[in-house]
């Protein structure tokens, strides 16, 4: 299976309804595996930050998370596992595993449960299969 069909299928899936409006799954160099067509283009320095939280939890909480120059409040996430943004009615789910991140952004009518069952469901698939 190609990585574009894990987030098509895997995580832009319909989950009651809705679905994430945006996912990714990038090396944790940064590099892109694959994303749908409307997820933003991150920087190199938010990549950073997103790895310093992921080995130092709690290392966005002060600034916020960004992801393409957008700003997210960083909530409750699972040290050195997950990090939860919320922004407006929507938000970002980020699972890491033993080589990559797997991202899934997403807006009302979606909740944020459901975007971490759909993102943490793929992370831990990958996390089995020593991605």
């Amino acid at each position: 299976m190609s990585w574009q069909s894990y987030v098509d299928d895997h995580l832009l899936c319909d989950v009651e309804g809705s679905r994430l409006t945006s996912a990714a799954i990038l090396g944790q160099d940064g590099s892109v595996w694959a994303q749908s067509t409307n997820f933003p283009q991150l920087k190199t320095t938010e990549i950073d930050g997103i790895r310093k939280d992921f080995e130092e939890p709690g290392h966005l909480a002060p600034t916020g998370l960004f992801l393409g120059g957008e700003k997210y409040m960083v909530i409750q996430g699972e040290a050195g596992a997950v990090i939860r943004g919320k922004k407006g009615p929507g938000g970002v789910t980020i699972k890491k595993t033993n080589q990559a991140f797997v991202f899934g952004i997403y807006d009302e009518p979606m909740t944020g449960g459901q975007c971490n069952l759909v993102v943490e469901r793929l992370g831990d698939y990958l996390i089995e299969s020593d991605l």
